[in-house]
């Protein structure tokens, strides 16, 4: 182990819960514990801060109260939208090259029973292109999948323009996971049947999400025995965690611009940094609209799983790619819908800044980022 003090440079991972939102959720795990679906006074009160917190969700979001379905996550969030879109006899699915791990298994899944995947074409910069969509569109396609924000780039996705397109011919979703808390999200507006998202992405705490779907919609529950949410995702709800939630989006949304623009200054401070010791590396989708939260880089010559144990020791903090498929060592499928040369695909990296992040943390990461590139790029250097 070493003493360096940890730059924390994996907030598309998670993020740490504000103080604020810890103290709003103590109560309801200590004093005011009561079972929502209980009677008595205590559960009422459970009740009304589940119902309030719902409203608070919806109203930030642009939805109705009964649009929003509580989950344990994103990923659950995910499964439950896609089983909901589909019936049992295998038709057409239209997706996105880059979605998250939650839906690119769940599709692989679906592929083995008989459905078929129509994919759309990725641009080398990382947005999803809409240039062909009327070629992938079957006569028996019932669900279009595209997230609102790449989780390794960080670059937006044309999701309201599809939704435009195809909401009244089939069911659209949309993983939110790294746009929720980030941008301003109109769910009705975005045109979409149902959208994912998850707390502990923008300082909330960690097993708690919720998937909007629209009014008129059926979703189809996978889990059975209660009757909370209307059966829809039954379950005790942990009203804590849900306060919680709903606390961190409120002040994510008061403090959207402030944040952003500080994170955009810390990655360009980064940025600066970095270029002064190294000479060699690439932005992945820069030339793109991209939220400053995420920056990928390609570090020719390198690998990037060694570079990631580097820096891991160097007391940095950051990730290959999605942290639910850190764990592989894979190229990353993102990356590879991109095109990116074989160089910059087996050498890049994520980083990702949070607000909470100082400026003087970001250079040292980056002082400490080129230091490992570097010595790894002279260590290669003396083997060749």
């Amino acid at each position: 182990m070493n003493n360096l003090n940890l730059i924390y440079l994996d907030s598309n991972a998670t993020s740490p819960v504000l103080p604020e939102i810890w103290d709003a959720m103590r109560p309801f795990a200590l004093t005011q514990f009561g079972n929502p679906s209980s009677s008595h006074g205590a559960g009422r009160k459970a009740r009304k801060a589940l119902e309030d917190s719902r409203e608070e969700i919806a109203q930030l979001l642009g939805a109705f109260p009964d649009e929003v379905v509580f989950t344990s996550g994103a990923t659950e969030a995910n499964n439950l939208a896609l089983q909901s879109a589909l019936s049992d006899s295998p038709s057409s699915i239209l997706a996105s090259q880059i979605e998250h791990a939650s839906i690119t298994e769940h599709l692989k899944k679906l592929v083995k029973q008989g459905f078929q995947v129509q994919w759309l074409e990725t641009e080398p910069q990382g947005k999803t292109s809409l240039s062909n969509l009327s070629d992938l569109i079957k006569t028996d396609t019932r669900l279009a999948t595209l997230m609102l924000v790449n989780h390794e780039t960080g670059v937006l996705q044309p999701i309201e323009t599809l939704g435009n397109q195809l909401q009244s011919k089939m069911w659209v979703h949309t993983d939110a996971v790294q746009g929720a808390g980030k941008i301003r999200i109109d769910f009705h507006r975005l045109c979409v049947t149902s959208l994912a998202l998850s707390a502990h992405k923008f300082h909330g705490p960690k097993g708690i999400g919720a998937l909007l779907v629209r009014r008129g919609s059926t979703l189809k529950p996978m889990l059975f025995g209660g009757h909370q949410q209307k059966s829809l995702r039954p379950g005790t709800e942990p009203v804590h965690l849900v306060v919680g939630m709903a606390l961190a989006l409120k002040l994510a949304m008061n403090n959207l611009e402030a944040r952003r623009n500080k994170v955009a200054l810390l990655r360009e401070s980064f940025l600066q940094e970095l270029r002064k010791e190294v000479a060699d590396f690439t932005i992945n989708g820069e030339h793109n609209p991209a939220l400053p939260f995420t920056l990928n880089l390609g570090f020719p010559g390198l690998k990037a799983d060694i570079l990631l144990m580097r820096l891991d020791m160097a007391g940095v903090a950051c990730s290959t790619g999605s942290a639910c498929s850190s764990g592989s060592l894979l190229p990353s499928p993102v990356l590879m819908a991109m095109q990116v040369s074989p160089e910059v695909l087996k050498s890049s990296m994520r980083f990702s800044f949070g607000f909470h992040l100082e400026e003087a943390e970001a250079i040292e990461g980056a002082k400490r980022i080129a230091f490992a590139v570097q010595s790894l790029r002279n260590h290669s250097g003396k083997n060749e």
